[in-house]
């Protein structure tokens, strides 16, 4: 009996952890409100939270665009990511609401896949242009002595799959929103940018328009002897969208990661400049001293949202 009730009590206390690990996770904000989809399900990946910020005059008989965002646990709240950061979204979205200077939009943060993060956001065909050589070298590639950089094969292309298929259509048929591509919208930092750019290419019917903050061009930590900028520069020279339907913003700093940018940058500017891309739906911004963190991407997270959701004059 003794044992029956211990068994009971100590499951108990593990569901109560449990519950309250999970209700600490869900991001708390200072401007609107979240949505928290816990675990949303999916064929392609693993499962994983999703948060959906909604404004504060949020209102079903309105219709929204939709901001889709990498990196999903850092977007709005510090206390609930490693390193104390955040992306501040909630405090500029709510800003630039208030202000009437951006179209009504929701924003729907996607978590990452922890240690598989590296795998899921790294482009595909990019990488199917390496040789298997390439490929095997990269797969190689250790963050310490005990992880591996990549802990599973390039997931890329199923986590696109997941997003379009899986989660926008549950997006749009749970809150009011604009399906269109002209309203849809992908956002990310570092290997965020490169899938957020790597989303608007393979699916321009889906996405309007993309913010790639500090793109992590190298794709790996070292720029020597390094293929990886090459191949995609190879791959957007094929498919980067057409720009009289697509908005595309890229920055950078100068300081920590941000450091290696800049040259990769410069290559891909010109490659846009020579597609067609304009300052009516390209923009490259650098940022002097700026470093590769969630503080600095708080800091000019109002740039990309006012290009791509800033109402026309």
């Amino acid at each position: 009996m003794f044992l029956k009730e211990l068994k009971k009590t100590f499951v108990v206390l593990l569901l109560t952890a449990c519950a309250t690990k999970s209700k600490a996770q869900i991001p708390k904000v200072s401007s609107g409100s979240i949505q928290h989809l816990e675990n949303f399900p999916s064929r392609y990946l693993p499962a994983r939270n999703v948060d959906v910020w909604l404004p504060d005059d949020y209102d079903p008989s309105k219709k929204y665009a939709v901001l889709y965002m990498q990196d999903g646990r850092g977007l709005f709240d510090s206390t609930i990511l490693w390193n104390h950061q955040e992306w501040g979204v909630d405090e500029t979205m709510g800003r630039l609401l208030a202000a009437k200077k951006i179209s009504n939009c929701i924003v729907v943060g996607i978590w990452n896949g922890e240690a598989r993060r590296h795998a899921e956001y790294f482009p595909q065909q990019p990488f199917l242009l390496l040789t298997t050589e390439q490929q095997n070298a990269l797969y190689n590639i250790r963050r310490n002595e005990n992880t591996s950089l990549f802990a599973d094969s390039i997931q890329s292309d199923r986590y696109l799959q997941f997003m379009v298929d899986e989660l926008k259509p549950y997006i749009d048929s749970h809150f009011s929103t604009y399906p269109d591509p002209e309203h849809t919208f992908v956002a990310g930092s570092s290997m965020g940018g490169l899938i957020s750019l790597y989303a608007i290419c393979e699916y321009p019917g889906v996405f309007g328009g993309a913010a790639c903050l500090s793109t992590h061009w190298t794709g790996i930590f070292t720029t020597k002897d390094n293929p990886v900028p090459g191949a995609f520069l190879q791959y957007l020279e094929k498919k980067l969208p057409d720009p009289a339907h697509h908005k595309i913003y890229f920055d950078y700093g100068t300081q920590t990661l941000d450091s290696l940018y800049e040259l990769y940058q410069q290559a891909v500017d010109a490659l846009m400049q020579s597609k067609g891309f304009s300052k009516k739906n390209w923009m490259t911004q650098k940022f002097i001293g700026a470093d590769h963190s969630e503080n600095a991407w708080n800091k000019r997270l109002s740039i990309p949202v006012l290009f791509l959701l800033g109402k026309k004059k």
